[in-house]
């Protein structure tokens, strides 16, 4: 296992991001290519989403082709644009029409704020980008400042994507691509990723608690706009309910590691995916002879969302540009990893 979301069969990412001034910004692009049934939760203050209402289980939709997570805010959501006409182009979608080419994919998205932290409030993206980042769509998941990540903070500090998964006894696997964006901090009092306890086979045995003090908050303001946005993703046969409930329970990996989330000035979302073979009977939240297994998925879940988000801090790379001057995690306590 590549201890990524793409351990999950039926799942690969794609990613692009500018990081040439003015820009400070990317789209990371989940691609389905056989689609997923999905679920969604949204409880930031200020979301920025699209096509979530598909996906509460009372609509009819039956599944996704795309998740895109993009910088930008509110204009990063023309990136879903770019996505659905590369997949138009190849026939994916919702059939609408006795041709094969009448298709209408179906590709919700979330969007985190970082405009003008590469130096221009403009330097955004736009529809290529997310057509670029589905081409590029593959197994192996990079991490740290790329993608929707590019441009991403966590209180003082630098964030990024990060990703991790798990295998259950079952047989079946959990995974979750992560951006971590907040106005709250990754870091407790004593300079040790919240999310550090998560961790399996002792993948984080290696952090001490570091020596340095907190990092000094950098001169000037910045905008308090942020934003956690993430894909928690299991080849487990869940139904429409069965995914609205595991990102539901993802959330609280968000707030194992993030301290404090679900502000007045994030948007935090969490998308749920379950990429099993759409003729396999699917576990129902409402069959009791299902719920312990559901329950395995659902904590699964939110402990490898915290890992996933221990991991984003610990790729973060420091910035510097025109408008923004952030550390790292590694960069801000060396000691860490003495």
């Amino acid at each position: 296992m590549r201890n990524a979301i793409t351990d999950v069969p039926g799942v690969l990412i794609g990613q692009y991001e500018r990081t040439d001034e003015p820009y400070l910004t990317g789209t990371t692009v989940v691609y389905l290519p056989g689609t997923a049934v999905a679920g969604v939760d949204v409880r930031g203050g200020a979301p920025g989403t699209r096509e979530t209402d598909l996906l509460n289980p009372v609509n009819s939709n039956p599944g996704v082709n795309a998740i895109v997570l993009t910088g930008g805010s509110a204009y990063g959501l023309d990136a879903a644009a770019g996505v659905m006409a590369w997949l138009e182009e190849r026939g994916e979608g919702v059939r609408v029409g006795p041709d094969p080419s009448e298709v209408v994919p179906i590709v919700p998205a979330a969007v985190l704020f970082d405009l003008g932290r590469g130096g221009s409030f403009r330097a955004r993206p736009d529809a290529e980008w997310g057509r670029r980042a589905i081409e590029a769509a593959g197994e192996v998941v990079a991490e740290g400042n790329v993608g929707a990540g590019a441009g991403a903070r966590a209180g003082w500090l630098k964030g990024g994507v990060g990703t991790a998964s798990v295998r259950l006894v079952d047989g079946h696997t959990v995974g979750v691509l992560v951006v971590v964006n907040a106005v709250g901090s990754a870091v407790g009092q004593a300079g040790r990723l919240l999310g550090e306890r998560a961790g399996i086979d002792g993948e984080f045995a290696g952090l001490a608690t570091p020596i340095e003090g907190p990092p000094e908050a950098p001169p000037g303001p910045l905008p308090g706009m942020n934003t956690v946005i993430a894909v928690v993703a299991t080849d487990a046969p869940l139904d429409k309910a069965g995914a609205t409930r595991m990102a539901m329970v993802a959330h609280d990996g968000l707030a194992r590691a993030v301290d404090p989330i679900h502000t007045l000035l994030d948007g935090d979302t969490v998308f749920a995916l379950s990429t099993a073979p759409s003729d396999q009977p699917r576990w129902s939240v409402t069959n009791f002879a299902d719920l312990a297994a559901l329950e395995a998925v659902f904590s699964a879940g939110a402990q490898t969302m915290s890992r996933a988000v221990v991991r984003a801090m610990l790729a973060a790379e420091p910035v510097s540009t025109p408008a923004l001057t952030l550390q790292s995690y590694r960069s801000a306590y060396p000691s860490a990893f003495a």
